[in-house]
């Protein structure tokens, strides 16, 4: 695979100067944008140096598969259009087929809405010290990875840089309003509670996920990537132990590495990644999509 980062700065020049997040390119094409998975990868806040091989299409693949299987539950930003209907160079076709949507331009709604079905993460951390998350009592005696007897939606902040920080509800209406908070609230449940069941049948439990939500014609929409490694915690079904760390198909394997075995100080500039944990960090990637689609990987 070539430098996709390179290739997008020159075969897209007929398009403007995209948008670049910390894994997404976003292009602005008017009434539409075109959302490009690129095989970087971020941890504790920044981009490392080392890109993932195959990562944007895993992550584009499962996105589309998600909001096809679960658009019923609320509409979402994802056009029908081909990425050829936007007068791309054969090049750039190639590279970026399978990595790229089209979807509906929306007015963001700035905030993480994360659910979560099990004790894990910053959650974990905070319920440790106040028996809260995000303002939320929660039963006493907890331990890591517990289910708990219902979701809990617990919003966050969405920075472009730094740390997200959790938020209580209120929060979302103090923003938004009721109805529009209300309904981003409900969705996000609602989402959560049929993936994790589709999920749990493919012997994956997700852990948490985070939503994110736009405004269009009026109506709260899904928009961004959905249900992904990025997104989310995987657990596999048979090793899921509470009370002790559970193995996973996201990047907690390549955080758990530039934590315990890098001798990284977590500030400017990350280290390049070894082969073997650029490998194992793919391959937690491809089965995650092996377990829930049912295929290898994409094409």
């Amino acid at each position: 695979m070539g430098n996709t980062d390179a290739l997008y700065e020159s075969s897209l020049a007929g398009l403007p100067p995209p948008r670049r997040g910390k894994v997404r390119d976003i292009y602005d094409l008017g009434e539409r944008l075109l959302l490009v998975a690129t095989d970087r990868i971020s941890a504790f806040d920044l981009v490392l140096p080392t890109p993932i091989p195959g990562k944007g299409r895993i992550l584009t693949a499962l996105t589309r598969f998600w909001l096809n299987l679960l658009q019923e539950t609320i509409p979402n930003h994802l056009l029908a259009d081909p990425i050829e209907s936007i007068g791309l160079s054969p090049e750039a076709g190639r590279e970026l087929a399978g990595r790229a949507l089209l979807v509906k331009k929306a007015r963001v709604i700035p905030f993480e809405c994360i659910v979560r079905g099990y004790l894990s993460g910053s959650g974990w951390r905070e319920y440790q010290t106040s028996g809260e998350v995000c303002g939320i009592r929660l039963p006493a005696g907890l331990r890591l990875g517990d289910r708990l007897d219902e979701p809990i939606f617990t919003p966050s902040t969405k920075a472009e840089t730094g740390h997200d920080q959790n938020v209580p509800f209120q929060a979302l209406i103090d923003a938004e309003g009721e109805e529009v908070a209300g309904r981003a609230r409900e969705a996000a449940l609602e989402l959560y509670s049929r993936a994790a069941r589709y999920a749990r049948e493919k012997g994956i439990i997700i852990a948490d996920s985070k939503f994110e939500f736009g405004l269009a014609e009026g109506k709260v929409i899904l928009i961004d990537e959905v249900l992904t490694p990025d997104s989310s915690r995987f657990w596999p079904l048979e090793s899921w132990r509470p009370g002790f760390p559970s193995p996973s198909f996201d990047k907690q394997y390549l955080r758990d590495w530039l934590e315990r075995e890098s001798g990284w100080n977590k500030k400017p500039p990350p280290p390049p990644l070894p082969e073997a944990v650029i490998e194992a960090t793919r391959s937690r990637y491809r089965e995650a999509w092996t377990r829930l689609i049912g295929e290898s990987e994409p094409g």
